[in-house]
Parts: C-alpha cells; sequence; structure tokens
C-alpha cells in the first residue's frame, strides 16, 4: 500500500487488534487512514480515510480529526468496520496535522478533555539566529520548510518543501532573493538534502510513491537529471559527504540492530561520470545511531545514540577502529561541525542551541564542556525534523520559525460529562 508511517496505536477492547493511523507520504495527515491488524494475524485494513489521531470510545464509535473538528462514526468491533456516515462533534480541538497528534483524551465512563484552538501549523519561516539572541529574517514567505543545509560557500541554503502532497527539494540564493526548485517528480518525497563539498551537487532521500526507498543526487545548478546512487531499506537515511567528496554516511534502519550509520564510496568525476560502490556499515549496534556528521578534516563522524537510554552526541574516529567521546550531557542531537575546526554544535532536547570546543591529536579527541551558544528557543518541529542549520562562517545559524499564533501555544483546556451521551445524541439526529 506504500505506507511510510504508522502512529498513535490503540488496542482494541480483548487485546487481539491494534487501531492507528497509516500514511503513504508523511507530510501532512489530513488524508491519512485509520487501520486495524489483527495481531495473531497479521491481516491488515482499512477502516476510515480522511483524517488522523483515531480512536475507539467504549460507547462504540472511533473518533477522530479532520480540519481542525472532531468527527464521529459507529464502529461494529466484530466485523471491524464502520457504519453510517461520520458526523463532527466539536470544531477547534488542538492538533498538529504534522505529526497526527492531537490534545484530547477521555475516560471509560464518559468523560472527554480537549485543549480548544486550531492545528499548529506547519508553515515556518526561515530566520537568522546569532549568539546574543537576535534574530533577523532569512526568508520571511512562509511555507513548510523542512532540513535546512547551507551551500559550502554559505550563498545559498537547500531544503525541502511539502506541498500538496508531495515534496520536494529548493534551492534559495538569500544575496539574491531568488528560489529555485531543484526535484520534479511526481509521486515521490525528496528530503534531508546533503550538499557534497564541492558545492555542485546536493544528495537527498527518495520516497517513491510505490514505497520504496533511495538516496540520489542532482547538480546544484538543476542541469541533468537525478542519479540514483544507492537504494535504500528505509526512509530516514540522513546524511553527510566527507570533506574530499568520496565518503557518504547515512542512516539506514536494520530489522537487527536498529538504525545504523552506513557508508557510501563514490569514485569518478563529472566528465567521466560517477560510480557508487558498495555501502559498508561503519555502526551498527543494538542502539540507534542517527544524524552522521563529518570533521572538517574528515578524521572523526559526530552522530547521536541512544545506547546510554536517551539520546546523546558522540564522536568516533573515521574509518575507525578507535575511541568513543560522549560529547553532549542531558541529551543532544543534530551535531554540525564549524568549519573553523574548534567548535561541534548540537540541538538540545528543549531545542536550544549548544557549543563545544575541542582538539584532536592523532587518534585523541578532547571536547571541552557544551555551553550554551544562545539562550533562544527554537521552534520545536519534532525530535527527527531538522530546524536549524549552521552558517560556514560559524558565527550565525538559520532556523525555522513559526507564526506567533502557533508559538503562542493554547490558552484553554475544556472538560465535557457524558460525552458518549452526546455523541449518540447527535448520530440519532442525523437524516
Amino acid at each position: 500500500m506504500g505506507e511510510v508511517s504508522h502512529r498513535w496505536p490503540q488496542f482494541l477492547p480483548g487485546g487481539k487488534v491494534v487501531l492507528f493511523t497509516s500514511t503513504t507520504h508523511g507530510i501532512n495527515y489530513e488524508d491519512a487512514d485509520a487501520m486495524v491488524q489483527v495481531i495473531s494475524t497479521g491481516e491488515k485494513k482499512r477502516v476510515l480515510r480522511g483524517g488522523f489521531h483515531t480512536r475507539y470510545l467504549p460507547s462504540g464509535h472511533l473518533i477522530y480529526i479532520h480540519d481542525d473538528t472532531l468527527f464521529a462514526v459507529p464502529f461494529d468491533l466484530k466485523r471491524l468496520e464502520t457504519s453510517g456516515q461520520p458526523i463532527p462533534v466539536l470544531e477547534q480541538v488542538r492538533n498538529d496535522n504534522g505529526s497526527a497528534g492531537a490534545q484530547f483524551s477521555f475516560s471509560q465512563s464518559g468523560s472527554f478533555v480537549y485543549v480548544t484552538g486550531r492545528g499548529v501549523t506547519n508553515l515556518f519561516s526561515i530566520y537568522w539566529l546569532t549568539s546574543d539572541g537576535r534574530m533577523q529574517p532569512l526568508r520571511e514567505t512562509p511555507a513548510a520548510y523542512l532540513a535546512p543545509s547551507f551551500s559550502p560557500d554559505g550563498k545559498s541554503i537547500a531544503f525541502s518543501i511539502a506541498a500538496g502532497g508531495r515534496r520536494d527539494i529548493w534551492v534559495y540564493s538569500w544575496e539574491r532573493d531568488t528560489l529555485t526548485r531543484l526535484t520534479f517528480t511526481v509521486d515521490d518525497l525528496n528530503t534531508w538534502p546533503a550538499w557534497t563539498p564541492d558545492g555542485k551537487r546536493i544528495t537527498y532521500t527518495v520516497t517513491t510513491g510505490a514505497g520504496s526507498f533511495n538516496i540520489s543526487w542532482k547538480r546544484a545548478d538543476g542541469v541533468g537529471d537525478a542519479q540514483h546512487l544507492i537504494e535504500a531499506k528505509s526512509s530516514l537515511p540522513q546524511q553527510s559527504w566527507s570533506p574530499d567528496g568520496r565518503t557518504l554516511a547515512f542512516v539506514e534502519i536494520n530489522p537487527d540492530t536498529n538504525a545504523d550509520i552506513m557508508t557510501l564510496s563514490v569514485e569518478g568525476d563529472e566528465k567521466t561520470g560517477w560510480k557508487p560502490g558498495p555501502a559498508k556499515p561503519f555502526l551498527n549496534t543494538p542502539a540507534n545511531e542517527f544524524f552522521p556528521a563529518f570533521s572538517p578534516d574528515g578524521h572523526w563522524l559526530a552522530y547521536m545514540s541512544n545506547e546510554s537510554g536517551h539520546y546523546e552526541v558522540y564522536v568516533r574516529p573515521f574509518p575507525g577502529p578507535g575511541g568513543k567521546w560522549q560529547i553532549s550531557t542531558g541529551g543532544g542531537a543534530f551535531p554540525e561541525w564549524s568549519p573553523n575546526g574548534r567548535e561541534l554544535f548540537y540541538r538540545t532536547l528543549e531545542n536550544k542551541i549548544m557549543v563545544a570546543n575541542y582538539s584532536a591529536t592523532g587518534d585523541s579527541f578532547r571536547a571541552e564542556k557544551p555551553r550554551s551558544w544562545s539562550d533562544v528557543q527554537i521552534f520545536d518541529i519534532g525530535f527527527f525534523e531538522r530546524n536549524f542549520t549552521l552558517h560556514p562562517d560559524g558565527k550565525r545559524i538559520a532556523v525555522l520559525k513559526a507564526p506567533a499564533e502557533a508559538q503562542a501555544g493554547a490558552t484553554k483546556v475544556t472538560f465535557i460529562f457524558n460525552f458518549f451521551d452526546e455523541i449518540r445524541r447527535k448520530l440519532a439526529s442525523q437524516p
């Protein structure tokens, strides 16, 4: 069915069937499906279209969110089917269609509680952030930007933009204020752009409409066709190039060892063509390892791992073997090296930017205690979503900034008693 994400599972009464939200593209869950799966057989079927955060109520109904509104429809537990047409029950229920989440809950006796408000926007602007906390517009036009990445010369920034059920890679030349679309495939999701060190090409992850994955690259000026570098096993191959442009580090989900860091060698040149070699594991432990980042000299690889029970930033020598050094304390993600060869940046779990000075001699790496780079808490768009990128000058960062109403959050919680009776009454009044 080409599904790329399953979210918000719930056991149905009896504990033999799971209800969950499913999507084929993972951009906006307004058109997601509610699915059920029988645990003993693995049989799976769609029970609803066009909504998210579907939950089963003890009253025998399914409820879900669509267009900021809570809908309800009767559900037959034996046949695992809905009956009749869904009806709107509550308007302005706080939600996030980018993560399929919604802010409501209910008791077994029929009480209901929810946060009022409209859905959290997935549209952002891009702002400069400096260490003293000042923010200035870089690209104020709102769009569904994700995973920004500066070109090596710092004059352009690549990102993905979601629109119309698809996601493409775009390049913004901020000095000239020009936005150029790089990918044009109709049914694919193109994400996680990464520049080659010479700035001539952009690598990105492709999730096809058929549900397969690959890593491709294309000339940054848009000339020519894209070239597939490798078929991937998962939709999370975040990438980083070694400084010589010959080795690509990426992430691959392995059913035996979770998220692994892999490397891919690429030989050739622009005249004779490029030939990728086989993928090789760099780090495949029982833990999850994400977001690899090569150091400016190519001798070290930073990454994030949950080997301690929570996610921290670590550094290992490349290509290894050798030691391992923990950089972050209290949680960290998205490591980025400063081109000056002295600083390693990362984002905390609270969405603040930290930096650690380091020195390296031979096979020994020494990092100083991380310090806060800025007191500004950048907007949270999800733990595994990249919402910042360091400019090559090492002095400023581009961050995603949501509209003021999204940053303000919710202000009102509403309780409803005898909620199940209210649903029955509204369904009975339908023609």
